[in-house]
């Protein structure tokens, strides 16, 4: 079975194609990737639509699959809201229902529904199936989603903690279980998505209790170029101060000006990282800040779950950055948490351990595969 998986921006296009194993068989690896790409430019005079965007997606795919045909389409989708806590196969109603979330996700699910709506134009027997980033976290309890604001907020705009990366943190979660030999009904931990964009979750029985980003992806740890967690009054006093400011250029400061590159002049974790260890002042209180903030929620997710069974990293910096996995875990002493230098140091694309043997806290780096998630989202949909 061939699964396109699609991740609709408003301006690009990223998928990939994965060879599934047909309902019945065994597979342990999630399928073959047989191509990946990415289509940019959308927008502009040289690709004016998702529509043209999907001619041409489809003009490499007839050239790289011959005459293989695609099963189904599975789409990333940013926010899906209260509604939607499970994978869904799409009709007319889905879109819609996308597209009436977009006040929640502006700069993702208009893009999504555009997406979804272009595959259904050239492909309209193709089955396409939304596995939504939100609906991991709809197993939190109103104590942890629920913010102290007046209800009407909640009840008229929908204001509450809806958290974000919830594909990523569901595999992960998963994958560690299995790795620890430990059921995930019973699992208790804390996994750390940390890319450019960076989540925490706290994962209680295998679901999701808690998780660091808010209403928006907004909230929670220092990003590459996002605030994380701060004062809200903040925004009322730069807007008494300053009568120009506007909405559009406090979203622009929080949303792409501010995290890494505000504090270290760099959003990405690797120059950072450079510029600390040939001794940039900035770049050493970045890398101090964001670990501490970690740290923090860990200590408070660990108590939340009731105690964390493990630690798991994931995704661009907490696979592949031993130096920011350290700087977190120094944090980490009253846990009685401690990482192996050497297991620490290792690079590769399996599930290992990197804390010590009396560790009390076990220490994960589990590589995440959203794409893989969503084609066996996908594939499992369809063939029912």
């Amino acid at each position: 079975m061939l699964i396109l998986v699609v991740n609709c921006g408003s301006s690009s296009i990223k998928y990939q194609v994965r060879e599934m194993p047909e309902p019945g068989q065994a597979d342990t690896d999630g399928g073959t990737v047989v191509t990946k790409g990415l289509i940019e430019n959308i927008g502009t005079s040289e690709i004016q639509d998702h529509t043209q965007a999907l001619d041409i997606l489809a003009e490499r795919l007839e050239e790289e699959l011959g005459d293989r045909t695609i099963d189904a389409a599975g789409h990333r989708v940013v926010h899906g809201g209260e509604r939607f806590s499970q994978p869904v196969l799409v009709d007319n109603e889905i879109i819609r229902a996308v597209e009436r979330l977009s006040p929640l996700a502006p700069l993702h699910n208009p893009a999504h529904a555009l997406g979804l709506r272009a595959i259904q134009k050239k492909w309209p027997d193709m089955p396409q199936v939304c596995v939504f980033d939100t609906a991991f976290h709809r197993s939190m309890p109103e104590h942890a989603w629920r913010y102290a604001l007046p209800n009407e907020l909640y009840e008229e705009y929908g204001v509450r903690r809806y958290g974000f990366h919830g594909t990523s943190h569901d595999f992960v979660t998963g994958l560690a279980a299995e790795h620890l030999g430990v059921a995930r009904d019973d699992f208790n931990a804390v996994v750390a998505h940390l890319g450019n964009g960076a989540s925490v979750t706290a994962i209680k029985n295998g679901e999701s209790y808690d998780t660091s980003m808010g209403f928006t992806p907004l909230a929670g740890l220092v990003m590459g170029t996002r605030t994380g967690d701060f004062d809200p009054s903040i925004i009322t006093a730069m807007l008494r101060r300053d009568p120009e400011m506007t909405a559009q250029h406090l979203d622009d400061l929080m949303n792409k000006q501010s995290g890494l590159k505000a504090i270290a002049g760099h959003s990405d974790m690797r120059a950072v990282e450079d510029a600390a260890a040939a001794g940039d002042a900035g770049a050493q209180l970045a890398l101090e800040m964001a670990a501490y903030r970690l740290a923090k929620y860990i200590g408070g997710y660990h108590v939340a779950v009731g105690g964390a069974r493990a630690l798991i990293f994931t995704a661009g910096i907490g696979e592949n950055s031993d130096t920011f996995r350290q700087l977190v875990v120094n944090h980490l002493g009253a846990l009685g948490t401690t990482l192996d230098p050497e297991a620490n140091s290792v690079r590769n694309d399996q599930v290992r351990r990197i804390s010590t043997a009396d560790s009390t806290l076990e220490v994960l780096v589990v590589p995440t595969d959203e794409e893989r998630a969503i084609a066996e989202a996908t594939a499992q949909l369809v063939s029912n």
